[in-house]
């Protein structure tokens, strides 16, 4: 049998606790003392190794595979060293309590929300493999958290049949994200295996263009953590599937980059307009019905609810909408991650409130509380924005079927710079309220 070992690295510090590995099979080794009991043993016994090897024969022809079973392809040769297993460390490239104490001079009020709620990204430290992560991003796209949850571990089961057939079979101590294949072995594995697993004949080419890249390695962890944030986006963006809003959700969730703005992601329009308008007016009233949250008629599509955990762990508690981790990149998106209509726009980012993984949990309607606090010296809303019609836009007016443009949410955070993406993630706690 084979003997397999890791094949994940880190630059991280030599003990980290790394979840992103990737079984590499390895021819077995003759070791020194094997070759010294052999020159050591009588003329006659030099046969038995022969003798072992025909055993050892017998026992593999008495359990073949079974008829058509996937042979998962070998690693690359130089696998073991190659920059595609590199994990991104468990660190941040920034202080965080800089960034907390920056926030709160800008508005005062985020001092209660910091100790209302951990910002997850950015306290919670794991080390994350950007391959993985991405790939589960694309397998995840315009699906419920339960149905992407499902076809990653029929993908992943393909390059190790080993695993329990169905995801509900892990046990609490056996996670089934300790192992995911390399991107050698998924580059090298044809479309119609990876259907098999559940994937659709696009996801299967988007996922075997990113492994590809990470194969060769015209992506890898090294470049990848070197970009600026538009690099980052522009190398991003060449895969087929993945957009801008994924780019943006990836660079936050994995990357931890202190300074996203995700100006696509409805459910941070809404969470900024309940943000803002009560820093402006604090009587108002901030239900929005059923329809309008989804910008357009009920979603019916009861599994459509929580996210999946590509980027991170999945919500707690479900919520109408498609998260960070909601890659619209795939299904939605074009090849280049542009969409080429204001409605497609709409269904990406009303999507985007419902897959993103590590999503915080909506706040309770005390938020109210905080939200409606004094603010010292309050800065003035940008040029075309007013009290009348950020009321209107919560209500559901949107313009070419946003709640605010790109231009508006940099205007209305630009005190938040640049530590965008600590504030962004409290937005999504504030995008649905959690009932009491």
């Amino acid at each position: 049998m084979p003997v397999t070992r890791s094949a994940t690295r880190s630059l991280a510090p030599a003990g980290g606790n790394n979840k992103t590995t990737a079984a590499v099979s390895l021819p077995p080794a003759v070791g020194k003392s094997s070759k010294r009991k052999a020159a050591e043993e009588p003329a006659a016994a030099k046969k038995t190794p022969r003798a072992k090897k025909t055993k050892s024969s017998d026992e593999s022809a008495a359990t073949p595979l079974p008829s058509g079973a996937f042979i998962p392809p070998p690693p690359s040769p130089l696998q073991n060293e190659s920059e595609e297993t590199i994990s991104i460390p468990a660190v941040l490239t920034f202080s965080f309590e800089e960034a907390k104490a920056h926030l709160i001079r800008a508005d005062h009020r985020f001092e209660d929300i910091f100790a209302k709620l951990k910002c997850k990204p950015f306290e919670l430290l794991e080390q994350v493999h950007p391959f993985r992560a991405l790939a589960e991003s694309i397998l995840a796209q315009q699906i419920s958290w339960l149905a992407a949850r499902s076809i990653i571990h029929r993908f992943t089961r393909l390059y190790d049949p080993s695993l329990p057939e169905k995801v509900a079979d892990y046990s609490a101590s056996k996670c089934p994200t300790s192992f995911f294949p390399t991107p050698y072995q998924v580059a090298n594995t044809d479309i119609l295996t990876l259907k098999s697993a559940g994937l659709s004949t696009r996801k299967a080419e988007y996922v075997k263009d990113l492994a590809a890249r990470f194969a060769d390695e015209r992506l890898s962890t090294i470049k990848l953590l070197a970009a600026d944030d538009e690099s980052l986006a522009e190398m991003l963006i060449e895969v087929r599937g993945i957009g801008r809003w994924t780019v943006d959700m990836f660079a936050i969730f994995s990357l931890r980059r202190p300074n996203i703005l995700p100006v696509g992601d409805l459910g941070i329009q809404r969470g900024m307009l309940r943000w803002f308008l009560s820093r402006h007016s604090s009587k108002h009233t901030f239900t929005i019905s059923p329809h309008k949250l989804s910008g357009g008629e009920p979603d019916n599509d009861k599994t459509k609810v929580e996210s999946t955990g590509a980027m991170g762990p999945p919500p707690t508690t479900p919520a109408p909408k498609t998260t960070p981790g909601s890659q619209l990149t795939g299904d939605v998106e074009a090849d280049n991650g542009v969409l080429s209509t204001s409605s497609e726009l709409q269904t990406q980012v009303s999507a985007s409130i419902n897959s993103i993984p590590g999503l915080p949990e909506p706040f309770t309607p005390s938020i109210d509380k905080t939200l409606e606090a004094d603010a010292m010296n309050p800065e003035p809303l940008p040029e075309g924005l007013s009290v009348a019609n950020l009321k209107s836009r919560l209500e559901g007016k949107k313009i070419k079927g946003v709640f605010l443009t790109p231009a508006e949410m940099e205007g209305l955070t630009a005190s938040w710079a640049p530590y965008r993406s600590l504030g962004v993630y409290y937005m999504w706690a504030l995008s649905e309220e959690k009932k009491s």
